[in-house]
């Protein structure tokens, strides 16, 4: 990150707040425009990244690429942190995602340490606090580049079922907007959709049609819950065929109407 300036857009986020207004914002799938970092400390769960889900524990560090669909439970009993690095992050980082079992207690402190100089030099007023964020911010990138080395590279889907379902995963994220079914999708896989919802169901437990679904209400979720767009375009910007389908998709993903939910969001 040589402008120091880009610090502004560094996050740093317990986890369970991600949840605090409502667990959807973690769980469905979704993608961001920023690289993340999220450090477990307490707690277990299951997370599913580019469509294949694993357990995750205690010092287990995921880190997220952006434009990377995802989603992750967040019990009551889960704890850590979550790092936001920004758009205009221009540290060396991990091109795919990683998911690493942080099992050595040295490892797990240097992590703690880093994580805390960062966000109390940030905090800071003190002189040259932006620049030894920034170095530390840079032992962070050299944390996680040894991590991933150390774990023999990169998280791989090791058949032939989880390569599919991350290009089914990669494919849906930047078209999802698009109105293409499950058929649609699979055709430009090259695959027949009763094959590619066998494959979702082996690598995340759920049929390719509940990751399209789930995608989409996510963002509807959003954009209700977010802004005052109207539910009509919303409709029309998500692909759907008209409002009245899109109502009742809704209503069956989240048990309430478009209006029901902007109301209490």
């Amino acid at each position: 990150m040589n402008d120091l300036s880009a610090l502004s857009q560094l996050r740093f986020v317990a986890i369970p707040r991600l949840a605090a207004h409502g667990r959807w914002r973690v769980e469905a799938m979704r993608s961001l425009s920023e690289p993340m970092l999220l450090w477990f400390t307490k707690g277990q769960g299951r997370i599913t990244i580019a469509g294949s889900t694993r357990g995750y524990t205690a010092h287990n560090a995921v880190f997220i690429p952006p434009g990377v669909m995802h989603g992750f439970e967040v019990g009551p009993q889960v704890f850590g942190t979550a790092v936001y690095f920004g758009r205009d992050c221009t540290l060396p980082l991990p091109k795919v995602p990683q998911h690493l079992r942080i099992r050595e207690t040295f490892a797990q402190q240097e992590l703690n340490m880093t994580l805390d100089a960062i966000q109390r030099e940030l905090g800071s007023d003190i002189p040259a606090h932006d620049r030894a964020a920034h170095h530390h911010l840079g032992l962070l990138s050299v944390w996680l580049e040894r991590q991933v080395h150390k774990a023999g590279g990169e998280v791989k889907d090791s058949d032939a079922a989880g390569r599919l379902v991350a290009r089914y995963a990669n494919l849906l994220e930047r078209n999802f907007r698009s109105g293409m079914g499950v058929a649609e999708f699979a055709e430009a896989l090259g695959v027949t959709s009763t094959h590619l919802t066998r494959c979702c169901k082996q690598t995340c437990g759920k049929p390719a049609s509940n990751l399209l679904h789930d995608r989409l209400i996510f963002e509807a979720r959003t954009l209700l819950s977010d802004t005052k767009t109207p539910v009509g375009k919303i409709a029309s910007e998500l692909g759907f065929a008209s409002p009245a389908y899109f109502t009742r998709a809704f209503q069956h993903k989240t048990g309430k109407s478009p209006s029901a939910f902007r109301k209490e969001a």
